[in-house]
Formats: C-alpha cells, structure tokens, sequence
C-alpha cells in the first residue's frame, strides 16, 4: 500500500497572465483551482496512473473542506486530520509568452504540537512491512525541520520503504534516517551540499555520498533535460522529452508518484525509468496542477531513452 503525507496542503490558483510585469496592474487571461500540496499531487498522479494510495496529513477550513470534497470526487482514499485555521491558498502565476512561472505560497497554519503527536500515531498505525510512504513538501512553520528524519526513522522500524523529497533543512536532517529512495532536484542538491553541480558526474558522485546514511536510491531531476537515476552500482542518465509545456508545476510530483508505483510493484530500474521520464513530461503538458493523462504517459514511455553512465 502507498502512503502519501502532506502536512502543509495547499488550494492552487493558477492564473495565465501574457507578459506579466511585477510592480504593473496585470490581466488574467485564464484562472484553474485545483487541490494541492505535493503528497496530494502524488496521490493524484497515482490514482490517474490506475494505482491506488492513501493520502494523510492536516487539514483546515473552507481550503480544506475543498480539498476533502475533491478528494471525495476523484475516489482518493484519505485520512486528514483537521484543525482550527486555514489551509493556505498558493498563487502560480503561468506566463506563456515569457516562459516563467512565478509562484506566491502562503506559510498555512499553526499546528499544535499535541495535534502532531497524534497524526505521527496515525502515519505508524497505517503502516506495516509491505506499506510504501512518500514524505514530500514543506511543513508548517512551526514544525521542527528534524520532522522527516523522525517519521522515517519510525517507519523503517515497522519495515515500510520511504520516500523522501522535499528542499532545505527538511532534506538535510531527513536524509539522516536513511529513506529507501531520495528525490532532489538538482537545485535541492546543490543547496543540500553548498556547492555547484555543473556536470553529470559531480551529481552522480555528491549523490553517492548519501548512500553512507542507508539510502539505496537517489533520482535528481533536471526539469526539461531529464533525471540521473543513481544506486550504489549503476547511474542512469535518462534524457527529457519535448513537448509542449503548460505548466512545469508538479511535474517532480508526477515523477515521485510513478516512482512509488514502481517500487510498489516490483519494476525493474528500467520499467521505472521510463514510467517515471514520461509521468513527468506528461505532466507538463497540463494546466494548474492536474494529474497527467494515462494515455499521454504511455505514449511518451515509447519516447524515454537514457545511457548507462557508470
């Protein structure tokens, strides 16, 4: 079974706007709302990819009881716990004239500590030695950032594989429990070791020195050029495919739920490779945060090529 986490989820708004200029009044040309957070994002890929998962994690408000309510609708099962605030609203602004995409992301609310306690309880009774849990995302401000290093450290104790991603401390001091598998970009790995990764070979050899925590995978995506897919033995260079991009939002999501499904199943490295290339460059092809179509992901996995690098 996978388990998604999302501790901070979040409602996205996503407004196309033709050459936006910051400090200027700008014209939307096209508003989508979707549900979100990056676990959910997980969820939603898996359940469009024809797999099954269970997302948990915190909730609040009207923001939440959306998120509930599509959930609902999309047939995800879930166990959130809900609290007194509001989950946050994060703003993308898509401009396809210039090619960028800024995002405004709100913090979310306070979570008290005795709140934490109890999903923590909830993660561990879920779990057993066949579960597969995605930890991903950011975490309310006031959470300690040693928060996945402990949630991972408790479910390698009750035999369940773990997923890891997620940027800055959150990386740094989970990375320490030693999750089965770790999903930086190469931005995310840059910043976790404070140095430049210019080559193929410099990701390859920083990402190897995980390894020495218990980690057994590392998969570093180089948006539109592709991922390197490391393990103590072999490291894959798989390359990006073209396509049209809508918006590159979740695109790491959809890599991660393809990812898990793998695993889950039992897929060769290869199999992985190419589900998870083409998840991903599928996901791009869409607006907001939608999970990418099951017919455009088997049509790309025809296109995924990658090279034995080591």
């Amino acid at each position: 079974m996978i388990i998604t986490v999302t501790l901070n989820p979040a409602i996205d708004k996503t407004m196309t706007i033709n050459n936006f200029q910051s400090g200027k009044v700008n014209r939307e040309s096209g508003v989508r709302i979707d549900m979100g957070g990056k676990g959910i994002n997980v969820s939603k890929t898996i359940q469009a990819l024809g797999g099954e998962s269970t997302a948990i994690g915190i909730l609040a408000g009207n923001a939440g009881g959306f998120i509930r309510k599509e959930l609902d609708r999309m047939g995800i099962e879930h166990q959130f716990i809900g609290i007194d605030g509001e989950t946050r609203t994060n703003i993308k602004i898509v401009d396809p004239v210039q090619g960028s995409v800024t995002d405004i992301n709100e913090n979310g609310p306070f979570l008290p500590l005795e709140v934490l306690k109890d999903f923590e309880e909830l993660t561990m009774d879920l779990l057993t030695e066949t579960s597969l849990v995605v930890f991903s995302g950011s975490v309310p401000q006031n959470v300690d950032k040693d928060i996945y290093k402990r949630l991972v450290d408790r479910a390698k104790e009750k035999g369940a594989k773990t997923i890891l991603d997620a940027d800055g401390e959150l990386l740094l001091e989970g990375v320490k429990a030693g999750p089965y598998l770790v999903k930086p970009n190469v931005h995310e790995l840059e910043r976790l070791f404070s140095t430049q990764l210019d080559s193929i070979e410099k990701i390859i050899t920083h990402s190897r020195k995980l390894f020495d925590y218990g980690v057994h995978h590392v998969v570093v995506s180089l948006g539109e050029e592709g991922a390197v897919f490391i393990n103590p033995k072999q490291a894959v260079l798989a390359k990006g495919i073209k396509v049209e991009v809508k918006s590159t939002v979740g695109a790491g999501d959809a890599m991660v739920a393809a990812i898990a499904m793998a695993l889950d199943r039992g897929a060769s490295l290869e199999e992985t490779i190419r589900w998870a290339v083409a998840a991903s460059a599928a996901n791009v092809m869409t607006e907001g945060t939608q999970a990418p179509s099951l017919d455009e992901v088997m049509r790309l996995i025809k296109e995924v090529t990658f090279q034995h690098i080591i």
